[in-house]
């Protein structure tokens, strides 16, 4: 059982965090194979802050200077979408299936509608 006490299931070989998932995925293919929908996608990652670097000075054994470094100071901050495709007016829709709304979440959202001017629909 896991944190949020969805249970994982397996469908068409792929597995879905949660039921609910898994049910909306059935329609979407549905929809998609009656031509309602079209480019149906899963895990779509949208990368909302790029990863931060920090460069450095390398020196080999003997001190002499060797090629500048970089080491990641803050990993991305980026939001998967749980299904992406086009509407019947070949509108972007990018959706989420949601059972609990994180905090984590939230912001995210929030930063989707900021960067990439995208409405996430929740199901």
């Amino acid at each position: 059982m896991s944190k949020y006490r969805n249970t994982k299931i397996t469908v068409d070989g792929i597995t879905f965090d949660s039921k609910k998932e898994a049910r909306r995925y059935s329609e979407l293919k549905l929809l998609e194979k009656a031509g309602k929908i079209s480019n149906l996608q899963r895990q779509v990652k949208f990368v909302l802050i790029p990863a931060q670097y920090e460069a450095f000075e390398r020196t080999g054994k003997n001190g002499q200077p060797l090629k500048q470094g970089k080491k990641c100071i803050e990993r991305e901050c980026a939001y998967i979408a749980d299904f992406v495709y086009r509407d019947a007016d070949f509108k972007r829709v990018v959706e989420d299936t949601k059972g609990m709304r994180t905090k984590d979440y939230i912001i995210k959202r929030k930063l989707m509608l900021h960067k990439f001017h995208i409405k996430i629909s929740e199901v």
